[in-house]
């Protein structure tokens, strides 16, 4: 009799336990930082009730706030391709649009003694490409590349 309630109390123990720690992991996938933001085509297009303004101040208002609105929703950012061969990862960056491209390279280890890493910042000029590399010691979990505008 003994045993057998000791076993539903272990069993009990370790439903708890599994339950808990689904509960922790939904609240972490939750807090995940979000991605870098990216202006789309869209936007430039007039999508939305959002038209480009050229600037132009006629009625003598200042307009250097929707200047550097409009230049925030111009197409921006370098098409980037990520390898991962082993413990090296490559990323490899072309910047089609006329504003640089600061890009840097983030990678993510695998085991939890790995140090992850960061490369050092790399600006992708007008028609420019950037190449950005790191490693982990063992297995790579995830890389990604982050991309900043460049005050002109």
């Amino acid at each position: 009799m003994y045993r057998r309630a000791r076993k539903v109390a272990a069993s009990l123990t370790v439903a708890v336990l599994i339950a808990v720690g689904l509960a922790v992991t939904a609240v972490v996938r939750d807090e995940s930082p979000p991605p870098a933001a990216r202006s789309s085509v869209a936007d430039v297009a007039g999508v939305n009730g959002v038209t480009a303004d050229d600037g132009d101040a006629r009625d003598g208002s200042d307009r250097s706030g929707d200047r550097r609105r409009d230049r925030e929703r111009q197409p921006f950012g370098a098409s980037c391709r990520t390898t991962a061969e082993g413990s090296l990862v490559t990323a490899f960056c072309h910047n089609p649009y006329p504003e640089t491209d600061r890009v840097q390279l983030h990678i993510e280890c695998a085991r939890w003694w790995d140090v992850d890493s960061d490369s050092a910042p790399a600006e992708a000029g007008p028609a420019g490409y950037a190449r950005l590399s790191g490693r982990c010691w063992k297995e790579v979990e995830s890389a990604w590349v982050s991309h900043e505008r460049v005050a002109p």
